[in-house]
């Protein structure tokens, strides 16, 4: 929740979504309950490439996390977000923003722009603020509707980072070094460049999640392990603290956090660069080449395709091994086309890459085009827009609020 954070799907209809329960099977059982600093990192996650973002009513000391029976249905709770860092490209909104315009027809979701994780790395101070608003903006012109989702700024919460620190309390050292993410980028990056924050990043991660008492978190391939720690640290801090426990200290005991279910997407909505049909479109990408970025005009969005890796075989086909270009470009007129593999399949199955490039390019302009005009509408206007990000960030508070006091009395604190 790069880390875009916490989604990525094809397509999700208002019915119960699929969660994979094999994911953690066997591996959060009672007896993880039992004995603290038992829970173990030990199987490995296939696919993993680094983080990116993406619960019921709110809480207070004296309600329970998991809201009583009533007559009116309580929403299950979505959060998820995208860095701010780097251009919005095609992967960012196929593999997460567009799936958040059905998520909020039914669920309650908040999507906040994850200005506190894109610091982890070197970053342009003078960008950042520009960054996160024009983020923002994406949001709300690809259809985020402030009436039924809330949008803010992770920064302007600041329970965030308070819980994020008691949580480290928690966490065993060892869980975070197991972690992909940071191997890989302290070794590119060297050991006298990486900053503490790259370490304790999933922490964050969790605290995103488990401060607004997340029902689901969608996840993609590269944040399953940062998920898990989630979970497996609501296990352990719920076990410590929580309980007869917190009884004892005047809490209503139970739990403290939900512990979160993982939301899969179905296959296919990873999206992968242009320039390489094996490797996901990234923000990180040195070549600008190698992605769609949402705000691309028409004449470089027509230069990319054009421009874009191909193979040498004949018709275009889905899935063939041999062919990741083709099924990657095939999967991304689908997304954008809105129609199904098996109409894509036998509309484009004769056609040579020429003919194709040119559907391709018109289906992405013509896409793009209305948001593009929408967020130019919307960042021109600064006070709508740090109106919707004021009142979005209160309704968060106001969750996350509930839900720290809950743990800072848990853990044992004076209360103020």
């Amino acid at each position: 929740m790069g880390r875009a954070v916490l989604s990525q799907f094809l397509t999700l209809s208002n019915s119960t979504p699929r969660l994979s329960s094999s994911l953690f099977c066997g591996r959060l059982g009672g007896k993880y309950l039992k004995r603290p600093g038992s829970i173990r990192h030990n199987r490995t996650i296939n696919g993993y490439n680094g983080a990116g973002f993406r619960c019921c009513c709110s809480v207070s000391l004296s309600q329970p996390a998991v809201p009583e029976t009533s007559s009116i249905p309580v929403r299950k709770r979505i959060v998820s977000g995208v860095q701010p860092t780097g251009a919005i490209h095609l992967g960012n909104y196929l593999g997460a923003i567009k799936t958040w315009i059905e998520l909020q027809n039914s669920y309650d979701t908040l999507f906040f722009i994850v200005d506190l994780h894109a610091i982890t790395l070197p970053y342009d101070t003078q960008q950042l603020s520009k960054a996160t608003r024009n983020t923002a903006a994406i949001y709300l012109a690809c259809g985020v509707d402030t009436s039924k989702a809330s949008v803010f700024v992770q920064s302007h919460v600041r329970a965030d980072v308070e819980l994020m620190w008691l949580l480290s309390s928690a966490t065993p050292i060892g869980w975070l070094n197991r972690m992909i993410q940071f191997k890989e980028k302290s070794r590119k990056a060297g050991d006298e460049n990486v900053g503490v924050a790259l370490l304790t990043y999933p922490v964050l991660m969790a605290s995103d999640i488990l401060l607004y008492q997340s029902d689901l978190v969608p996840v993609g391939e590269d944040q399953k392990q940062h998920l898990e720690l989630t979970r497996e640290l609501a296990e352990r801090v719920n076990y410590l603290y929580g309980g007869r426990k917190w009884k004892k200290l005047g809490g209503r005991g139970g739990a403290i956090f939900k512990v979160p279910e993982p939301l899969i997407p179905p296959a296919g909505a990873r999206v992968m660069s242009l320039t390489d049909g094996l490797s996901k479109m990234s923000k990180s990408a040195p070549s600008d080449q190698s992605r769609i970025n949402l705000l691309d005009p028409k004449d470089v969005i027509a230069n990319k395709i054009k421009r874009c890796k191909t193979d040498s075989f004949s018709g275009m086909e889905f899935d063939s091994p041999e062919r990741p270009e083709c099924n990657n470009l095939l999967s991304i007129y689908q997304l954008i086309s809105g129609k199904t593999k098996e109409e894509v399949a036998q509309e484009c199955q004769d056609m040579n890459w020429g003919t194709f490039k040119t559907l391709l390019t018109d289906a992405l302009v013509d896409h793009l085009h209305p948001i593009q005009v929408r967020h130019e509408e919307i960042i021109s206007d600064p006070a709508y827009l740090d109106g919707v990000l004021g009142e979005g960030a209160t309704k968060a508070a106001a969750i996350a609020d509930a839900t720290l006091s809950n743990v800072y009395q848990a853990m044992g604190f004076l209360y103020r």
